[in-house]
């Protein structure tokens, strides 16, 4: 049961910080977890666990938190607002691997290599999980923002953001999860592993969008409030 308890006390943790920034720094807190969470989500995503009896990989729910920032900018700001922090989140992807990357081709001392082939082991496959992750990340981002517009549009009322948080998420999830998976472990793990893979974690991923439903209406009201730090 430890990695379950810690599953949920990340999941709670995550979306917690993401209202702090948000309170802390208004839009532009928003703007600045989306590169932390896409950096934190391609260098957990190499692992894999148990997790209620599943194979998963790690990552879900930094990964599923970016969904919920570009609700949130969607919802209470516009879409264009929303397509930004996509960027931003696909700028950050890949600065990030490639300085890590060039990294692995250095020589470390005699101290410091076992710390440098730890680095390396996550470092030097991050290539083909970066091109599978920026790919899927901006198709599912701008489909998942796209059915945000559109059930805004055909549900405008505040009752029905519920529905558009969720249904936009989980639907773009399903073609985020076959796509990634797929691109990214296709002959690194057998194929029943990564469907295998592609189920569990898109039930992790349906549990993380349910819950954080109470997080993007408490959203609005951080949005009516002044930011503590004022940029």
């Amino acid at each position: 049961m430890q990695n379950e308890i810690l599953w949920f006390i990340l999941l709670f943790v995550n979306f917690f910080l993401i209202c702090g920034v948000y309170k802390l720094f208004g839009k532009l807190g928003l703007f600045m977890y989306i590169p932390i969470a896409s950096i934190i989500t391609n260098i957990q995503v190499v692992v894999t666990l148990d997790l209620f009896s599943m194979s998963v990989t790690l990552g879900n729910i930094t990964y599923a938190s970016t969904f919920l920032i570009t609700d949130i900018l969607s919802e209470y700001y516009s879409k264009k607002d929303a397509r930004v922090a996509v960027i931003i989140g696909f700028c950050s992807i890949i600065i990030g691997t490639l300085l890590m990357y060039i990294v692995t081709f250095m020589i470390p001392d005699e101290a410091g290599a076992q710390m440098f082939e730890n680095i390396k082991s996550i470092f030097s496959i991050q290539p083909r999980i970066v091109f599978a992750s920026i790919t899927t990340y901006l198709i599912s981002q701008n489909v998942d923002i796209s059915l945000f517009k559109f059930f805004k549009d055909k549900f405008p009322s505040r009752k029905y953001l519920w529905l558009r948080n969720n249904g936009s998420t989980m639907l773009s999830q399903i073609l985020d999860n076959v796509l990634f998976n797929f691109m990214a472990f296709l002959g690194v793990f057998p194929i029943s592993l990564i469907i295998e893979i592609v189920i569990s974690t898109y039930v992790l991923k349906f549990i993380v969008s349910l819950l954080d439903t109470p997080f993007i209406y408490f959203a609005g009201k951080i949005k009516n409030s002044k930011p503590l730090i004022d940029v």
